[in-house]
């Protein structure tokens, strides 16, 4: 079976971080350190691996500091002013940069150990039944989060809202249902949902662990995982 080509990559970094509280005072959350490295590192290394030709990454709050990391390591810039775009807006954003084909796209403020969540989703992705595949994380090997799960799964892949799958914040995604959504700022959650209807949004299994660094907690838990390499 001849391999994937490598995919363009959207890294999301242009949050707010609250729940950060004043760690985020004076960076932007992508910048906080867990284990001696920037958390938006943590997926840039990860990224590296699949040798994308372009990773863009969307700067709001906090800019400067981001693009000081980012620029010198090749990571394109995609500058959302006067307000931040949500997800689904930040992406149609950055779409000249990208461009039309499918795209990774990741959250910066999670950690993973085990296999390469980029790999997992690139080896399990058939575009010609798919139109996004999530990668996800039953509750069990998920650390720092609280609540349920995001998604169950069938027996042919595809997923539904509610369950015991949290999503990890990686996926593979076909792009070009953004144009039909006039908003400039929203959530990918509007595509999920149409992809959903249409029976062409799928979950990959990631086999690993996870963690949430999204509140200052997960930063001991995240060191610990690391520390651990929990698999």
């Amino acid at each position: 079976m001849t391999a994937p080509a490598p995919m363009n990559a959207m890294l999301f970094a242009a949050g707010f971080g609250t729940r950060m509280k004043s760690l985020t005072k004076d960076r932007p959350k992508p910048m906080i350190e867990v284990a001696g490295k920037p958390l938006i590192g943590h997926t840039l290394e990860l990224l590296q691996e699949m040798s994308p030709p372009k990773a863009v990454a969307n700067l709001h709050y906090l800019p400067q500091m981001l693009e000081d990391y980012l620029a010198p390591r090749g990571v394109l810039l995609s500058h959302e002013t006067p307000e931040v775009l949500d997800t689904g807006g930040g992406l149609k954003n950055a779409l000249p940069l990208l461009g039309s084909d499918p795209v990774f796209t990741a959250n910066t403020d999670v950690i993973w150990t085990g296999e390469n969540p980029f790999a997992v989703a690139r080896d399990a992705w058939e575009p010609a039944k798919m139109d996004a595949l999530l990668v996800c994380i039953p509750v069990t090997r998920c650390h720092g989060r609280s609540g349920g799960g995001d998604f169950s799964v069938d027996q042919s892949g595809n997923i539904s809202r509610g369950g015991d799958l949290v999503y990890g914040g990686i996926q593979i995604l076909k792009t070009d249902g953004l144009e039909d959504i006039e908003d400039r700022k929203f959530s990918l959650n509007l595509l999920w949902n149409k992809m959903a209807e249409e029976g062409r949004l799928f979950a990959v299994e990631y086999p690993g662990h996870w963690c949430d660094v999204g509140h200052p907690e997960g930063i001991a838990l995240a060191e610990d995982l690391i520390a651990k390499d929990v698999v």
